[in-house]
């Protein structure tokens, strides 16, 4: 961009002649998480009739997401980096598709002209005095889908954060804008479980003074969180977070004093919560918002200290492989960047790459298990586990060979299901 283009006037117009660029064919990248273009997804589906074959392609997104209707699937097919809620049923039932990748990667996708972008559709923040906006609570992919785009069209939202790191766009580069003033979709806090509690318990005693952290959304994250009130110079670069953060901050907990990469900031690619959080990062200069990348990138993740990353599990075999992206056969989510931080987090001085689940499912099935389900995906091969934790207890399976992890994961099994594990074990392995 030249500095002339700077002063170029930017193109306010409606959201249907917005989505006049798309075009039969074309690959179209939605903004991820709670910056969905609603307002533009919705005027392309008003071209449905005019349109066919149309890709859409993004990391999970929050809100509908018409275009998996199968009854649209002449003009639309969902093509998922990261499967969110609102398209597990289109991806299970064959009405969209889903691509196995690290979030590290996603952005090569993009960069290396694997999957080139046709039409970016994306949410901003309005122009600053020098005519820059922001991504708001989403840079992810983001960044790389709109440097391959040949055309991006936008949403101005006075109501979306503004953030600072990496997601900025000039005015003058967006193609078509629409106004609009909406609120950005929250996610509800809810209440943490007893076993949540435990699992939290146990992890905010293995986090060290000084460590860097790693977690996601949910009751276990949130339980750690509020158990590290005692901690102190703790830091942050994560892929996301969420609402349990905040009150870390505001005591002092997180200062980031001891990271080697972008110390003294919180380090991530997206937020996600209730409006408290995207408060919370609206203009605030410790929250460094960053391509994925780089947040994702195992090469940066090990360079800070004492890296302690904090992942979930659908469920464990007696091996240690772990799957966390599907339900047998049935995708549930996705690979994301499980394997990035755990990677990470095992070649960090002083690491603990942590995978925390509940020995049961809600129905009472274990989820430790003799053998994954068939046609379950590994999301962690058994040669990067290390930290297993429950609401029974902590086992580390480093180091230990498959007779040894057996009879350690089966002791933070459910007790009731610990006897058919261990003669499925002795059937396996011998004696334990």
């Amino acid at each position: 961009m030249t500095m002339a283009d700077h002063f170029k006037r930017p193109r306010y117009t409606t959201a249907e002649e917005a989505v006049s660029c798309i075009r039969t064919g074309d690959r179209v990248f939605v903004h991820s998480v709670s910056m969905a273009p609603h307002t533009l997804i919705n005027a392309m589906i008003g071209r449905a009739d005019e349109l066919r074959d149309v890709e859409v392609i993004h990391i999970h997104t929050e809100g509908p997401a018409p275009y998996t209707n199968p009854d649209l699937a002449k003009s639309f097919r969902h093509n998922a980096c990261f499967v969110g809620s609102n398209a597990r049923k289109a991806v299970q039932q064959g009405d969209a598709d889903y691509i196995p990748i690290f979030l590290s990667e996603v952005p090569y996708l993009f960069r290396r002209k694997i999957l080139p972008i046709d039409v970016a559709m994306i949410t901003v923040t309005p122009p600053d005095q020098h005519g820059y906006c922001s991504l708001g609570s989403s840079v992810d992919v983001t960044v790389a889908a709109l440097e391959t785009a040949k055309f991006i069209i936008a949403e101005v939202n006075p109501q979306a954060p503004r953030s600072l790191g990496d997601g900025v766009i000039h005015i003058s580069e967006i193609d078509s804008l629409i106004e609009v003033d909406n609120p950005i979709t929250v996610v509800p806090h809810r209440e943490i479980s007893e076993e949540e509690f435990k699992i939290g318990k146990y992890i905010a005693e293995m986090v060290d003074d000084g460590a860097t952290l790693q977690m996601g959304i949910g009751g276990v994250p949130d339980a750690v969180l509020t158990q590290l009130t005692n901690h102190k110079r703790l830091g942050v670069h994560t892929e996301m977070f969420s609402d349990g953060l905040i009150d870390l901050v505001k005591r002092g907990v997180v200062t980031g004093e001891e990271k080697k990469v972008l110390p003294h900031k919180i380090a991530a690619c997206f937020v996600m919560g209730t409006q408290k959080v995207y408060d919370f990062l609206h203009d605030n200069p410790i929250v460094t918002m960053k391509d994925a990348a780089y947040t994702n990138d195992t090469s940066i993740i090990r360079k800070n200290p004492k890296v302690t990353a904090i992942n979930s599990a659908v469920e464990i075999d007696l091996t240690g492989q772990i799957c966390a992206d599907t339900i047998g056969p049935r995708q549930f989510s996705g690979v994301g960047g499980q394997m990035d931080f755990m990677r990470g987090a095992s070649l960090s001085e002083g690491g603990k790459p942590i995978i925390a689940l509940q020995s049961v499912t809600h129905k009472g099935v274990s989820k430790i298990v003799p053998f994954l389900k068939e046609g379950a995906g590994v999301t962690t091969t058994r040669a990067h586990v290390h930290y297993i934790v429950t609401e029974y207890g902590v086992v580390n399976l480093y180091g230990k060979n498959l007779r040894q992890r057996a009879k350690a994961l089966i002791s933070i099994a459910h007790p009731s299901h610990r006897e058919s594990l261990e003669k499925m074990a002795f059937e396996r392995f011998g004696k334990l």
